[in-house]
């Protein structure tokens, strides 16, 4: 019956640090992975992409006038993280945003500098959904982007880099950069809405057809998903509403443009996820109906064979006792009759029954 299955975690659940802890301080978990960097600089020309050994080579990169996409994947080194913070000059409580998981999906101006802190979505081979913080730090010529691990959505948008594929990505800032990034996120969360769609539509035939205890639990564990996804989703509305309106340097006007439609992409997913969440209660309605009705159907037919059997019970414990001076006891056609009785008596009330439709009729 399971056709995907939900890696995120129902309950609210937040590495931080102990009550009254500085700010800046960074939880990072035991089991992160060592940060890897990946490094694409390009300009209308050309493209160059390699991979970061040395965090040093970073400096080098600040006066480049190529435009920078340094994607950071995994957050298991902190003295590697701090360092990258000095290097882009980052404010302590940014560094904290992108490293304390999980944060809610907003947008801050640090000065010169734009962080976004959004909520990536996928589905895995297995079919399982897999949600992963990023955070999309733009700045004057650059864009950082911090990833819990390996494994993303951006493909296309390195495809398009390398390529020239589309709107020109290479002619563009990087607020146009920041913004693709950032657009392939919210897209990602179409397929994974619409595979609850389709498990929702079989779940309903199901419950219609053979609703299960194993069926509740589904239904319920869906629930829990689309609960998940609007924790997700709908803070992106007033994420990407900050960028369109708030007065920035760093994003000009012909991004806003396309920050637009992202924003009703944003709008889009978060009302079918509510139309969702209140099928998955529907459908939970419809199967407690469903149990209820077959628990009535079976009391019915017991009652029914109850209510035939008592006046037959009655007659049968009248001629059961032992009096002696019983005249139909003596008679030599009591047995027939007492027997014609009984069966005339419940082929009466069978009759009735079906009559007043509560059996045979529905």
């Amino acid at each position: 019956m399971t056709d995907f299955l939900d890696t995120g975690s129902v309950l609210f659940k937040k590495r931080h640090p102990q009550v009254g802890a500085r700010p800046g301080t960074l939880m990072i978990n035991d089991e992160a992975p060592p940060p890897c960097i990946h490094l694409i600089r390009y300009t209308a020309d050309n493209v160059r992409e390699q991979e970061i050994d040395d965090i040093e080579m970073l400096t080098e990169l600040i006066g480049d006038p190529a435009m920078k996409w340094i994607d950071v994947r995994g957050f298991g080194d902190e003295t590697l993280l701090r360092r990258i913070g000095e290097i882009f000059q980052l404010h302590a409580l940014v560094l904290e945003d992108i490293v304390n998981l999980p944060q809610r999906p907003k947008t801050e101006s640090y000065g010169d500098q734009v962080l976004t802190i959004t909520r990536m979505i996928k589905l895995t081979d297995n079919n399982a959904i897999d949600m992963e913080q990023v955070s999309i730090l733009l700045g004057k010529g650059y864009v950082v982007t911090f990833q819990e691990r390996e494994g993303d959505i951006f493909d296309p948008v390195r495809d398009r880099i390398r390529h020239g594929k589309g709107r020109p990505i290479r002619l563009n800032g990087a607020d146009y950069l920041a913004y693709a990034i950032l657009d392939t996120i919210i897209d990602g969360y179409y397929p994974v809405i619409e595979s609850l769609g389709d498990h929702l539509e079989r779940m309903e035939n199901i419950v219609m057809e053979n609703p299960t205890t194993q069926t509740l639990q589904e239904l319920n564990r869906t629930k829990n998903m689309l609960v998940n996804l609007r924790r997700i989703v709908w803070p992106h509305r007033e994420l990407v509403s900050s960028l369109m309106r708030d007065e920035n340097e760093l994003i000009h006007d012909n991004v806003r443009l396309y920050l637009r439609d992202t924003y009703d992409h944003c709008l889009q997913t978060g009302e079918v996820i509510e139309m969702y969440r209140d099928m998955a209660t529907g459908l939970m309605n419809i199967y407690l109906s469903s149990v209820a009705n077959r628990t009535n159907d079976v009391m019915k037919v017991l009652t029914i064979m109850a209510s035939i059997f008592i006046p037959l019970t009655f007659m049968a414990g009248i001629y059961g006792m032992n009096f002696e001076h019983m005249p139909e006891l003596h008679v030599r056609w009591a047995s027939p009759a007492i027997w014609f009785a009984m069966l005339t008596t419940a082929a009466g009330m069978l009759i009735f029954f079906y009559r007043k439709g509560w059996i045979g009729r529905g």
